[in-house]
């Protein structure tokens, strides 16, 4: 545990003592800003255009429709590398915006095409983070692991603040093609930078086609046969659906339904649960908490249910601004060490793989949005959040019984301090 300035600085740097993380972490911190500005101006385009919540949340699925293919793109991962994947997946992300650009110049750009954009894009992002991760364990040490994906997770965290309070803003201000242009500035950087990310490790030889779905196969035998592994993807998939749903796809109906703002207030929102997010990632960049990684993800998951119950009965800005913010906070105290407890219980030769299967539980956010737009109708909102805090809450205690002597005793592997 950091005990002085010194020791606070030189865990943060360290990850940067890795050459290929100094390229990834500008390159991901690109990606990440694009991302969110991206989400939030189209997300908000789509619902004023169409002033329809269904459209709003089929936006919202689209974006992690892809992670089914996840595990595919491990297997290519596995056997390929990821820098290839990485600079593949990074210049379609340009060449979408640069499209839609063209629209919005044009007044040609409509919700229908948004949404065929999104489904585009949705193919690949799962697939994105899940390469982050993998690089992070290929190149970083494992007692620096935690630390690392904590510090990688503030490319995401830093750019969702600056991206809903610039994104909404600039179009209101400037025009959704002057948004576009800085949009695809930004993928054209993360490109540039993935240039510098490191290759495959090792070469070997080429593999007959047909072993790719071999591989796979094996990549699914091998979660099923490992609790720590199991017990993660279990929890990923659960905050996915339940969990994640009220704080991505359906912020911008909340903040015009519920707390009845524009565009402005919709920023405020999602900047609110994106600084707490980041002051979650900066305390495990610190590299200093010591609870347990399996325990701390667990313990966490519970007060993220706690917290989006609490944000739920709130009708007044600010009190959704600060709950959001702890929202934001415990989530990034679950999920990161989630990540780590999947990558040091994988062999290398899997790890791909493994980080595709944790991709395919995104596959819940889809889904827990696509039930919430015909819940929302039948039932009202609130009653929809509790609803989905409530059984989130359950299911979380269910998980800890279940796979207690793996994630929850303390002298688990899983709950080794790194």
């Amino acid at each position: 545990m950091p005990s002085t300035l010194n020791d606070v600085h030189s865990s943060l740097r360290a990850p940067f003592k890795v050459r290929s993380f100094c390229f990834q972490w500008p390159a991901d911190l690109a990606a990440s800003f694009a991302f969110e500005m991206e989400v939030l101006v189209l997300g908000w385009y789509v619902l004023v255009e169409s002033g329809s919540v269904m459209m709003l949340v089929l936006y919202g699925a689209l974006q992690f429709a892809g992670s089914v293919l996840s595990p595919l793109f491990g297997v290519a991962g596995d056997r390929l590398g990821y820098r290839c994947l990485f600079l593949v997946t990074r210049a379609v992300y340009t060449v979408l915006a640069a499209a839609v650009l063209i629209l919005a110049f044009y007044s040609l750009l409509t919700p229908v095409a948004v949404i065929v954009v999104a489904a585009l894009v949705g193919a690949i992002r799962p697939s994105d983070n899940m390469m982050r991760y993998a690089l992070v364990g290929q190149t970083v040490p494992v007692s620096q692991l935690t630390g690392a994906l904590g510090i990688s997770r503030m490319t995401a965290d830093s750019a969702r603040i600056a991206g809903a309070l610039t994104g909404v803003g600039a179009v209101a201000q400037f025009g959704m093609a002057a948004a576009y242009c800085v949009i695809a500035g930004l993928y054209l950087m993360s490109f540039l930078f993935s240039l510098g990310v490191a290759g495959k490790e090792t070469k070997t030889e080429p593999k007959p086609l047909r072993s790719a779905f071999t591989e796979l196969l094996a990549g699914f035998e091998y979660v099923w046969t490992r609790p720590d592994l199991l017990g993660a993807l279990s929890l990923a998939f659960l905050v996915n659906f339940f969990a994640f749903p009220f704080t991505l796809g359906l912020l911008p109906y909340i903040a015009k339904n519920i707390f009845e703002v524009g565009q402005a207030g919709l920023g405020a929102l999602s900047a609110s649960f994106a600084l707490g997010a980041l002051l979650g990632s900066l305390m495990l960049g610190l590299n200093c908490f010591s609870l347990g990684t399996a325990r701390a993800m667990l313990m966490t998951a519970g007060l993220w249910f706690v917290c989006l119950l609490a944000f739920g009965f709130s009708t007044e800005l600010k009190t959704g601004m600060f709950l959001l913010v702890c929202t934001g906070f415990v989530q990034s105290l679950s999920m990161t060490p989630l990540a780590s407890v999947m990558l040091r219980g994988t062999e290398p030769a899997f790890r791909g793989r493994v980080m595709g299967m944790r991709m395919l539980a995104i596959w819940g956010l889809p889904a827990g949005l696509l039930l919430s737009g015909p819940l929302l109708a039948w039932l009202g909102y609130q009653a929809v959040i509790l609803l989905y805090a409530g059984l989130g809450l359950v299911l979380t205690f269910c998980i800890a019984r279940r796979w207690h002597h793996i994630l929850w005793s303390r002298a688990s592997p899983s709950n080794r301090h790194s």
